[in-house]
Order: structure tokens, then C-alpha cells, then sequence
């Protein structure tokens, strides 16, 4: 029988600040790391949304770690303060510049730094490609993604069958230990992956699929399967 790895949570913060300082998008100093029964908060400021998004996947890299409670504040400097009209300038010109994106079906909304995403595409992957495209633009806090996705309807035995599929020809270790359910276009898929980097390859898998308008991730990290 194979047990869990379960490490004691004085070690899971050694481990954590580590794999921060290793990541040279963040400055380790900025964050605040503290474990509670195998759950990491990270706390503290950083200058940029896209430092605190890599704060978070840093935690999540590190084997044991399950949950990540992400209180990072995002606070602007000096020399990198916009205005919310010169971000919304900037998230158009982003926007544009993505040839993934159907920019023109896309609406933003700046309000102190945080940019809200509306419209409507065809496909889930555009609307993650979408928020992807403006993640690293100064002056940016925060990102709330409303775009909705009006792509062809899929039967959900068909949509169901393509995405195991597709887990099949490129998670084939993950993929007997999931469990995918799709209704109306909204995929959930549950189970268990063996790490961090294991969980985003399953999800890009499922969001690139053809049909899908959600995707529900209730998947755990057990690094012993």
C-alpha cells in the first residue's frame, strides 16, 4: 500500500519560501508564507498582478501542498502608476496585438486598476487567451473575466468522449484516475493529479476542447498516486 506524502508544516514553509526565491519573477522578500495544516497563505505586497499570480504557482510547485489561500495585495509604484485610462488603452492594444483573440467581441472596464473582461467568443481557450493577453500590463491589480462563450452546442456524451480522448494522447498517467461529466457545455472533472504542473496540463487539455463553455476543476494534488 502507498501512503501519502505528507510533510510537517515547518517543513512545507521552508520549502515554500524556497521555491519563491528560486523564481526570478518574484521578489521572495515582498511575500509572506505561513502553513496551517497543510494549507500555504501567502500574504504581503507585490508591485505587479502578474508577481502575485507567480507567488501563487511557486507554492503550488512545491510536492505536498494542496491548497494555496493567495492574500497577496498588488501595490503599484511610483514609476509604474497608470491611469485607468492609460491601462484600458493598453488592454486594447493587447488585445489587438493577440491573434488568438477575437478582440473585437471583447469589452474591458478599468476601475482603479482592476480590469473586467465582457463579451463574448466562440471558445472557452479564448476567453483564458483573453485574460492571458493583459496579465503582465503595468498599473494592473486585478482581473474580472465575464467573457461568455456562444460556440456551436456539443452533445455531452460526444464533448465527454473527445476530452477523454484527448487526455488519453497527452495526460495518459493522470488520465485513469479522472472523472469527467459534461451538461450544457460545462465540463467537470474531478479526480486526482500528482502535482501543480499535472493539474494546469489537464486543464489546458479540457479547455481547448471543442464545445466547452465551462470548465469546473475539483481536482486534487496527491503526490502518492
Amino acid at each position: 500500500m502507498i501512503y501519502p506524502i505528507v510533510k510537517r508544516d515547518s517543513e512545507l514553509h521552508e520549502q515554500v519560501i524556497q521555491e519563491l526565491k528560486w523564481d526570478t519573477r518574484i521578489d521572495e522578500a515582498d511575500v509572506g508564507v505561513s502553513v496551517h495544516e497543510g494549507v500555504v497563505t501567502l500574504s504581503g505586497s507585490v508591485r505587479s498582478y502578474s508577481e502575485r499570480l507567480a507567488a501563487q504557482e511557486a507554492a503550488h510547485r512545491v510536492t505536498g501542498v494542496r491548497d494555496v489561500a493567495n492574500e497577496i495585495q498588488v501595490r503599484v509604484p511610483g514609476s509604474l502608476v497608470r491611469t485607468d485610462e492609460d491601462i484600458a488603452r493598453a488592454v486594447r492594444s493587447a488585445l489587438e496585438w493577440n491573434v488568438l483573440v477575437p478582440e473585437e467581441a471583447i469589452e474591458s472596464t478599468v476601475s482603479s486598476g482592476w480590469v473586467t473582461l465582457e463579451g463574448t467568443v466562440p471558445t472557452w481557450s479564448q476567453r483564458i487567451d483573453a485574460e492571458s493577453a493583459i496579465r503582465n500590463l503595468p498599473g494592473v491589480k486585478g482581473i474580472l473575466n465575464k467573457i461568455q462563450i456562444v460556440g456551436p452546442r456539443v452533445d455531452a456524451t460526444s464533448l465527454r468522449r473527445s476530452v477523454e480522448e484527448a487526455l488519453e494522447r497527452r495526460a495518459e498517467r493522470e488520465a485513469k484516475h479522472l472523472h469527467i461529466t459534461a451538461v450544457g457545455g460545462t465540463v467537470t472533472i474531478t479526480g486526482k493529479v500528482r502535482t501543480w504542473a499535472d493539474l494546469q496540463a489537464v486543464l489546458g487539455t479540457v479547455e481547448h476542447a471543442p464545445g466547452v463553455r465551462e470548465v469546473k476543476d475539483e481536482l486534487v494534488i496527491d503526490p502518492s498516486d
